[in-house]
């Protein structure tokens, strides 16, 4: 069986290439998870795709991800939590709880570009790795860093 990574999208993350493109490009979600297509199949891994605008849908996903990761159906997980990022003890919690899930923060913007709110982040100390800044191509830095993990 092929091991899945999954792919998980936070809030107004829906609205890729409509919203603000001088922040987040002109890449709508569906080219989005073209291209985590793209990367993790070159590795033989097939991606689960998620979005949530709903911050206990993100979490039940979470725990659910924990479960398969345990089960050894699940290399990781790709998050970019969009502004719960900055607002959700509740996510880190849910990462630190199941225990173990390899987790990588992505950003598309440069959050330490932009305002200072959004410099703190509640996932990052629960998360393996952190990318921001490189645009929709992240994620398959993050695909690749999760397939390079043992």
């Amino acid at each position: 069986m092929m091991k899945t990574i999954l792919v998980m999208n936070g809030p107004n993350l829906n609205l890729l290439g409509t919203r603000e493109p001088e922040k987040y490009g002109d890449k709508t979600l569906a080219d989005l998870e073209a291209l985590c297509s793209e990367t993790a199949k070159k590795h033989q891994y097939s991606v689960n795709f998620f979005q949530s605008n709903h911050e206990g849908q993100l979490i039940e996903k979470i725990h659910e991800a924990g479960k398969l990761f345990k089960a050894g159906q699940l290399k990781g997980v790709v998050f970019n939590p969009g502004a719960y990022t900055h607002t959700s003890i509740a996510l880190h919690d849910a990462i630190a709880g199941v225990g173990g899930l390899p987790v990588i923060e992505v950003h598309i913007s440069n959050v330490y570009a932009r305002e200072a709110f959004r410099h703190q982040s509640y996932v990052s100390p629960v998360a393996v790795g952190v990318l921001a800044g490189f645009g929709v191509a992240g994620y398959s830095m993050a695909i690749e860093a999760l397939v390079a993990r043992p």
